[in-house]
């Protein structure tokens, strides 16, 4: 047993969507989380950009004793997974390799899409990681550099939002025998309903962040870091570079809990408010 806390990662608020996960799969798990507001979105920058800036928030939860750390961003997961991975002494989780296993086995026609911020799909992770499972599998990729954004300004029950998403998406929708589609990055999950009625009902949406806590649940058991039972739920931990107000209203709106707490964060050369 390990009451020690569970680390996550993101560019954002994106991670969120991994943390709502990870209170229903891991309730005695003390949670603490940073998102990089204040310098997302990560897709368009430089790989290099993004390595540092993920070295950057590891060090920052590092520093709070943190028993495992989820970089719940793939673009981060992309470029910086397998160094930090590499370097650190405790148990380094992406989100690419989970949703990958979750699509192949979702999939009936071998033809699979994947959508994310233009370096993810630019790292070309994804079909990587699906063609070395299955070889003969055919991967559709598509970047949707406007979806963070949205997601980010909190405009995702937006008719702008409806709009972007149907105009982003087109080019899959003639894709015939697709039938799964990755939403590979963790900001994505949030236009969920509106990704799905575009795409249709027969498409299967594979949320890659909710496919990671499984993998984390497996790894705290292998490790024997699991956290012992508790009456009372832990109080998690949020901080963010950017506006505490807005990711606050965001992570209310999402994780739908009575009460959070969230803190302005600085970390490297990052001191906005």
């Amino acid at each position: 047993m390990n009451n020690g806390a569970i680390g996550f990662i993101d560019s954002g608020v994106g991670g969120l969507t991994v943390v709502k996960e990870a209170l229903k799969q891991l309730p005695n798990e003390h949670l603490i989380y940073l998102g990089d507001t204040a310098r997302c979105p990560y897709g368009p920058r430089p790989a290099e950009q993004v390595v540092q800036f993920t070295w950057e928030m590891s060090s920052f939860l590092l520093k709070k004793n943190i028993k495992m750390l989820v970089i719940a961003c793939n673009t981060a997961t992309a470029v910086a997974l397998d160094e930090i991975k590499d370097r650190l002494d405790i148990p380094v989780v992406g989100v690419i390799l989970p949703g990958s296993r979750a699509a192949l086995k979702a999939t009936k026609t071998n033809q699979i899409g994947v959508i994310g911020t233009l370096g993810t799909i630019k790292s070309g992770s994804y079909k990587e990681a699906l063609k070395s499972k299955v070889p003969s599998v055919e991967v559709q990729s598509l970047a949707c550099p406007k979806f963070v954004p949205i997601v980010e300004s909190s405009e995702y029950r937006s008719s702008v939002a409806k709009k972007v998403v149907s105009e982003t998406l087109r080019p899959l929708k003639t894709r015939t025998g697709l039938d799964t589609l990755i939403l590979g990055c963790t900001h994505y999950p949030l236009l969920r309903p509106l990704i799905q009625n575009e795409m249709g009902s027969q498409i299967k949406l594979i949320d890659s962040g909710a496919e990671t806590i499984s993998e984390v649940s497996v790894l705290l058991d292998y490790f024997n870091l699991a956290a012992e039972p508790k009456k009372i739920a832990p109080i998690n931990e949020f901080y963010t570079t950017g506006s505490a107000n807005m990711f606050k209203e965001i992570a209310n709106d999402w994780l739908e809990l009575e009460t959070i707490n969230v803190e302005h964060a600085k970390i490297g050369g990052n001191v906005s408010d």
